[in-house]
């Protein structure tokens, strides 16, 4: 019982979410679930699809399965084999078993995001560009900030963006591994390191310098639209891309969520950076 309660910690440190945050997708289960099956309630499926959207919005893998299994068996509307498979695929890439063998059965199927997973992430307003450096803040090492404010515009990038990511991938320690071998300041995965030649992502400098050339990658590809930068920056441009959108990944949503609660807008200039074709994909329908 001790182990089961240690690797659900894990897993919420992991993700980024709170317990209270893994209760609440929890309660919007079991409620989707006796909603659909009418079980101790009357059944409305609607209301159930409602809710299972409200938690796979969230990256949710059982409500990712339990969404996509409405829509391949046509519950409360018709039968929608493509909105199944995006919502299995996106289960499956989240380590749901089941999901693996839906998406099997589904090949050859296009695969079509869900209307109701297509939110926008809100924004604060901002009129101004905002400053070419930021002001030191106490609860940020004042080496990191003089670093960042000295190599981001060098590459471009605002250093209140900088900041966001280095504090939700790292809490700026320099010294920090992940789960996934990602390291440094910035969390950088060897191929990232090596495809932005960071020879020690240990070194503060280095590290950002790859991490800040990654941004501004990110920034060409993706025209300028944070939420897709930063949701490439978690889970790779290709998983973008893939999705057409922000990734159904639980780690990633909120994720992404995090570090726009941070920084406060959905836009940011970009320059090319040698990307020779831009996504296609837009967040912003």
């Amino acid at each position: 019982m001790l182990g089961a309660g240690l690797v659900l910690a894990s897993q919420i440190a992991v993700a980024g979410l709170t317990e209270s945050d893994t209760l609440e997708l929890k309660w919007l289960r079991l409620q989707a679930v006796a909603l659909e099956h009418g079980e101790g309630v009357e059944k409305d499926e609607l209301r159930a699809h409602s809710l299972y959207c409200d938690a796979a919005r969230r990256g949710d893998p059982e409500a990712l399965f339990s969404l996509g299994w409405m829509y391949a068996n046509g519950r409360g509307f018709p039968r929608d084999d493509g909105r199944a498979l995006y919502l299995f695929r996106a289960a499956a890439e989240s380590g749901h078993e089941h999901a693996v063998q839906m998406v099997a059965r589904l090949a050859g199927q296009e695969a079509v995001q869900p209307v109701c997973l297509q939110v926008k992430i809100e924004e604060e307003a901002v009129d101004e560009e905002g400053p070419a450096v930021v002001e030191h803040d106490p609860t940020i090492p004042k080496r990191v900030v003089d670093l960042v404010n000295r190599l981001a515009p060098e590459y471009r990038i605002h250093p209140k963006l900088a900041l966001a990511v280095i504090r939700v991938e790292s809490g700026f320690d320099p010294k920090a591994i992940s789960p996934k071998s990602a390291q440094g300041l910035m969390q950088l995965i060897p191929d990232t390191a090596k495809r932005f030649n960071v020879k020690n992502p240990f070194d503060p400098e280095q590290n950002l310098r790859g991490g800040l050339a990654y941004l501004r990658w990110l920034l060409a590809y993706f025209r300028g639209d944070v939420p897709l930068v930063l949701a490439g920056y978690n889970a790779g441009e290709g998983a973008v891309d893939r999705y057409r959108g922000v990734p159904p990944y639980l780690e990633t949503r909120t994720y992404v969520k995090r570090v726009m609660a941070l920084y406060g807008r959905e836009s940011h200039p970009f320059v090319e950076d040698g990307v020779s074709r831009p996504s296609e994909t837009r967040f912003r329908q």
